[in-house]
């Protein structure tokens, strides 16, 4: 910062645009599989324990692939990387309505998991090795606009393939090894290869407490309301074809509110901003939780939760990635995903149960009072910054 005038996110995004391509195929492929794999287990017979470890294990392996994605970039590079990962999950989407029966359902989803967080991974430090710390939020903003299309996409190809046959796997599937095709034709180079393959949290701690207080947050935050935002708008008497309404409006505010506020962390102090937008999305979530409101003003309250709380990964990465050397950046990136899936492993069983002793509204106070803690964190960590403590970004 420091009067310095911001670099252009456009610079560095031309040499991207391979990138964002796999990102798009392969989250358009995931999206579809996560909403058929449910609604198909569902109707085989399996179980409602069945169907909700299904979750379980995808997080779960997740956290697997988090640990192991920074040894196999190292051993092979990312691009080799990034084409063994998709592979592991095409083939792991095809078994699916072969194997019609839960264990091999849940080893399937393990796997799906483990390969989306090294792919995320992979992707993110890539993002992060190609950006300079005057236009990384911006960067990591489009890249979430990406994903947050492409899992649009996904989700409503669903609409028009009847989910009892193999075709919304296979198309899942042909995603998937499309998404390899961008990836290995770019002439971009690959960020430099991780020094070490071991995550190390309290290397990450060190370098930015706050992101790894932030990716917590994040995943506690997010699983529970991704989870559970429908069951609190049935709760409070939303009616079921209307609930979607409700739902939509966070993506959407999601989707809108990435770009501006990463633009703005490029030229203002990142932990500010996490202060600002975290107080003004705990203050949303409160309102949600004291008032309960209907109607329009419920569809607004979303928007707003989602235009701020949803930032946060994006902060937290950028933040992170801006004192990093660009073979930590692996690393890093594992790091933050392994802390993410474990808070998003917990949280909604927590939630779930705070909601039924105590109401829906357990589900905004626990994201609410999340939201503030984590504020009121960076705000401090930024009055010490001001106050003589070194900031690395330059």
């Amino acid at each position: 910062m420091g009067g310095k005038p911001s670099e252009s996110p456009m610079s560095p995004l031309y040499s991207l645009v391979a990138l964002l391509s796999s990102v798009f195929l392969l989250v358009s492929g995931n999206a579809l599989v996560s909403v058929v794999a449910p609604v198909r287990a569902s109707l085989d017979g399996f179980g409602d324990l069945a169907v909700g470890l299904l979750g379980s294990a995808y997080f779960a392996g997740m956290l697997a692939g988090a640990l192991k994605t920074p040894a196999l970039v190292r051993r092979v590079g990312h691009i080799r990387a990034f084409a063994a990962f998709v592979a592991i999950g095409g083939v792991a989407i095809d078994l699916l309505p072969t194997l019609e029966f839960p264990a091999a359902w849940l080893i399937s989803r393990a796997l799906v998991g483990f390969v989306l967080a090294g792919v995320y991974a992979i992707i993110e430090s890539w993002i992060n090795g190609s950006a300079s710390n005057a236009n990384r939020g911006a960067l990591y903003a489009i890249y979430q606009i990406v994903n947050f299309c492409a899992s649009s996409t996904g989700q409503l190809l669903m609409g028009g393939l009847d989910p009892t046959t193999f075709l919304p796997f296979a198309v899942g599937s042909a995603f998937y090894a499309l998404s390899i095709v961008p990836l290995a034709l770019t002439k971009a180079d690959a960020p430099e290869l991780p020094s070490v393959v071991r995550v190390d949290l309290a290397a990450i701690r060190k370098l930015a407490p706050v992101s790894l207080a932030g990716a917590f947050i994040a995943g506690a935050c997010n699983g529970a309301s991704i989870s559970l935002a429908p069951v609190y708008a049935l709760q409070i008497g939303v009616t079921p074809g209307k609930v979607p309404l409700f739902t939509s409006a966070i993506v959407i505010g999601s989707a809108l509110g990435v770009y501006p506020v990463g633009r703005l962390s490029d030229r203002v102090d990142r932990r500010l901003i996490m202060a600002v937008t975290m107080a003004a999305g705990a203050a949303m979530e409160i309102a949600l939780a004291v008032i309960a409101p209907t109607g329009a003003p419920l569809i607004a309250s979303g928007f707003l939760v989602g235009l701020t709380t949803f930032t946060l990964y994006m902060l937290t990465a950028s933040i992170a990635n801006d004192g990093a050397q660009s073979h930590e950046m692996v690393l890093i990136s594992a790091g933050l995903l392994f802390v993410y899936c474990t808070a998003a492993i917990a949280s909604p069983a927590i939630a779930s149960v705070a909601m039924r002793n105590f109401g829906p509204s357990a589900l905004f106070w626990q994201n609410g009072v999340c939201h503030a803690a984590l504020a009121l964190f960076s705000g401090l960590a930024f009055q010490k910054a001001a106050m003589g403590v070194n900031y690395r970004r330059q």
